[in-house]
Formats: C-alpha cells, sequence, structure tokens
C-alpha cells in the first residue's frame, strides 16, 4: 500500500466515494485489513433477486456476497495504490467465485468474501494465479463433487470507468459480464474430471458449513 491516509482518501472521493465511505476504506492499509473489513459485512442473501452491487451500494447496504466483496476490496487497493484486479473462477454445476488479486514479493494472494470458511483469504504465497486457483479446489465443492474448472485471467478494473462499480447505483451486471466473458483457462484435463474421488461423508459435512444462515 503506497498512498498516505490523506492520498488515498481523496483518490476515493474522485473514484465517487462520499468523503466517510472514502475514509472508512482509506484505513484498510494492508490487504490483511481489506480482508477483515470484507468479512465483517453481512452476507448478501438476495432477498429481492439477484444483485452485483457496486461499492457506493455495498457499504450503504452493509452485506456482499463474492463478486461484491471483491469490488470493495479492488477500490481499496486502488485507493492504497495497488491495481484493483480480480480474478473469476467458474465451476461445473457451481456458482463463480470472484476474488481480488494482490501482489507482494513476486507472489499472489487473494482477498475473498464467501459464505464457507474455506474459499476466503490467500497468503501471498503463490508463484501464478493456477497456483492460486488450484488452492481452492479441493474445497470448492457441492454436496460430493468437487466443482471448480477454471479460472480466468487477471482482469483489471480500470479499464471501466468507476462510475460503473464504484458509484453506480444500481447493479453492475455489465461489468460482471465482462468478467464472466474474459479469457479463462482451464484446471484439469477432461481425464482428470472425470477420475476425480467424490467426497466422503465427514468432508461432506463440513462442507455444509456456513458463518450466515440462507
Amino acid at each position: 500500500m503506497k498512498r498516505g491516509f490523506k492520498n488515498r482518501v481523496s483518490f476515493g472521493i474522485n473514484l465517487g466515494l462520499a468523503a466517510p465511505d472514502a475514509a472508512e476504506l482509506a484505513r484498510l492499509s494492508s490487504p490483511e485489513k481489506i480482508q477483515d473489513f470484507v468479512s465483517s459485512l453481512e452476507i448478501n442473501r438476495e432477498k429481492g433477486g439477484d444483485t452485483c452491487l457496486s461499492v457506493v451500494e455495498t457499504l450503504r447496504q452493509g452485506h456482499a456476497h463474492c463478486i461484491e466483496g471483491a469490488f470493495v476490496a479492488a477500490c481499496a487497493l486502488w485507493m492504497g495504490g495497488s491495481p484493483p484486479l480480480l480474478m473469476d473462477m467458474q465451476a461445473e454445476g457451481d456458482d463463480d467465485h470472484v476474488v481480488a488479486l494482490f501482489h507482494r514479493h513476486g507472489c499472489w494472494g487473494a482477498i475473498s468474501k464467501s459464505n464457507h470458511v474455506f474459499l476466503r483469504w490467500r497468503d501471498p504465497v503463490y508463484y501464478s494465479l493456477r497456483e492460486l486457483a488450484m488452492s481452492y479446489f479441493h474445497e470448492y465443492v457441492n454436496e460430493n463433487r468437487k466443482t471448480l474448472r477454471t479460472y480466468s485471467a487477471s482482469f483489471d478494473l480500470r479499464r471501466f470507468d468507476p462510475a460503473q462499480w464504484v458509484s453506480n447505483r444500481e447493479s453492475c451486471w455489465d461489468v460482471g459480464a465482462a468478467l464472466d466473458d474474459s479469457r479463462h483457462y482451464n484446471l484439469l484435463t477432461p481425464h482428470q474430471t472425470r477420475a476425480l474421488k467424490p467426497r466422503d461423508t465427514m468432508e461432506i459435512k463440513a462442507g455444509r458449513i456456513l458463518e450466515y444462515s440462507l
């Protein structure tokens, strides 16, 4: 994180945040602090239908699911002087998962919002995005099935006007669709996919643990 507090606040205001929101995110001076903040948000249960909330709306409503938490994390990283990068992971018969990326001492780490404890923070110990994505593989599950199949290249949110994902009062479907359509890479060969061992009873039980009831 390269900018001082006042510069982080000013940068956030320039992105479209109100001064109190800019100050709140400016206090998150490391990826670790950003993760703690994202984790503290209530899970977005989407009771009114699917959402893809901007940073402003996520902070206003006080809840998030994965891409919404990733927007907040990417914004805070950008305010601190790091690029706002996302990575999308796609699954077979399961939901996508989106994380915010950061780079430290030549390695990748991830900030993540998830109701499942296993799909959250990753320390910056991964030399490639493939390594990082594979760290989610065994816990990315639907009952007895391991479902993770692809991961995206790093997706730079600077290609979009901040009004599309930082200060947007509507859901940010265009940004989400662009991420979904971005280049993805296979994690498994067809043979590896066919040979995956189903998860056992204990693994299934652990996979059902949620922080928030749905």
